[in-house]
């Protein structure tokens, strides 16, 4: 395999343009994976050092080999991983003989596989993660600035896909930037508890002591010290609550995302044309189309991310103190997740801060009902004149009549003879009220 090959099998985002050059990309490659996989060993020998359990001489020759990526063959670690199940054993390999006869005996001391690969894992997330939250920052941002410029725009509120009260888009912006902060929230709180991991053979830390150390678990907080990551309270070989955490803030957060997305391709229908996004993309075959291109990758990675959140919670039964099976599915899911969630919060900061607002059309549509959409207020001034039930039946049958004969509801209710002098209008100017007759007029309509 050709090293253009080898790029095209670590994911170009051929099939993934949703996440295709966004940084959560280029933090989760096969070339990043290795780099943490090699930074994960040369720490290790770095924590032995500090701990006077190796030459100083050591830790700058293994650190000084796993600098240079380029001297490592992801294709040949790949194909090697086979025989072992897992590439940490190749690159222990090529490391050591990187190193040298001298030091190359101080490469791997002491770990397993295991603690290697999840320790590169946690660094891919903790790298991936920065830039994540760096986009659901300008996000948040973006829809504050809606909240406030739309907090009096006028639209209609919609449930079961139909016409229900009066909103704001105000409302609904702050609505999307309370998930978004949300989501900050556990993708915060989950970055700055993502641990090291090392605990030997069977996590048990056994090995530590027979090179000097006095405390084992004094190694696994140098080693995590040097790597940035929190220290672990105990090997998490079988104990996965840090990938379950990730899973589940991921998973969160393209559902937060996937929710203002949803709300954007609804709003942005040619029959709606409420909002639109300030770049939409064109199609092969019309012309004519501005498609709400953002809003449709975002929401294609919140109905991936649940199913691959299920893969990583499914990994919680592991059996044993290593399992065959549980570890090694965790893998490719994980990236695809967090390359999924990298890239809906690139496209969601994208989206908010282009996002075109036509409060003319929002205007239009609150008269599409021909005043029905004021009904529930209505009810709640008709009540204390004709009481509950009667209320209701009289908006009932009003509404029915609107549907059958195309008149305005306040046409209807000026012609009831029980509402004659009776001001529903919600107006507090005595000569802006207009009674029954005038409920429904535009002025009433922007009241309500």
């Amino acid at each position: 395999m050709t090293s253009s090959a080898s790029g095209a099998a670590s994911g170009t985002g051929l099939l993934g343009p949703g996440w295709a050059g966004s940084p959560a990309a280029a933090a989760t490659g096969d070339d990043a994976f290795l780099r943490a996989l090699l930074d994960a060993e040369a720490a290790l020998t770095r924590a032995h050092a500090a701990l006077g359990l190796a030459p100083a001489g050591a830790a700058a020759a293994v650190t000084r080999a796993a600098a240079d990526t380029g001297g490592f063959d992801p294709v040949s670690l790949a194909e090697r991983a086979r025989s072992g199940g897992n590439p940490v054993i190749p690159l222990v390999a090529d490391l050591t003989r990187a190193v040298g006869r001298e030091h190359g005996p101080q490469v791997h001391r002491g770990a397993t596989s295991q603690d290697i690969m999840d320790t590169a894992m946690m660094l891919v997330a903790h790298r991936t993660l920065g830039p994540v939250l760096d986009d659901l920052g300008r996000t948040q941002r973006a829809l504050a600035r809606l909240a406030v410029e739309h907090r009096d725009t006028v639209l209609p509120g919609r449930t079961l896909t139909q016409h229900a009260v009066p909103t704001t888009f105000g409302l609904k912006a702050a609505g999307w930037r309370s998930l978004v902060l949300d989501a900050r929230d556990r993708v915060t709180a989950a970055r700055d508890s993502l641990p090291a991991q090392l605990g030997g053979a069977a996590g048990t830390l056994a090995a530590f002591t027979a090179f000097g150390v006095r405390n084992a678990a004094d190694l696994p907080a140098a080693y995590a010290r040097e790597l940035g990551l929190r220290a672990p309270a105990l090997p998490w070989h079988t104990l996965r609550t840090p990938v379950a955490d990730l899973a589940g803030c991921l998973a969160f957060t393209a559902g937060a995302l996937g929710k203002l997305a949803a709300d954007v391709l609804t709003l942005s229908r040619t029959e709606i044309a409420e909002v639109s996004e300030g770049s939409g993309g064109g199609s092969s075959a019309m012309p004519h189309k501005a498609n709400p291109v953002r809003a449709t990758l975002i929401a294609a990675a919140a109905r991936r991310a649940p199913q691959l959140a299920a893969t990583l919670y499914a990994s919680l039964a592991a059996e044993d103190e290593r399992p065959a099976g549980a570890w090694h599915a965790e893998w490719e899911p994980l990236r695809d997740l967090l390359r999924l969630t990298g890239g809906a919060a690139r496209d969601a900061a994208e989206l908010t801060e282009g996002l075109r607002i036509h409060p003319e059309a929002m205007r239009r549509n609150l008269r599409r009902t021909r005043g029905l959409i004021t009904s529930e207020q209505l009810a709640a001034r008709l009540t204390p004149v004709l009481g509950r039930a009667r209320a209701r039946d009289l908006l009932t049958r009003l509404a029915r009549r609107v549907h059958e004969e195309g008149r305005d509801l306040g046409e209807l209710l000026a012609e009831e003879p029980e509402l004659t002098g009776v001001d529903l209008s919600g107006a507090t100017d005595p000569e802006d009220a207009a009674g029954a007759a005038g409920v429904l007029t535009d002025q009433a309509l922007e009241r309500a």
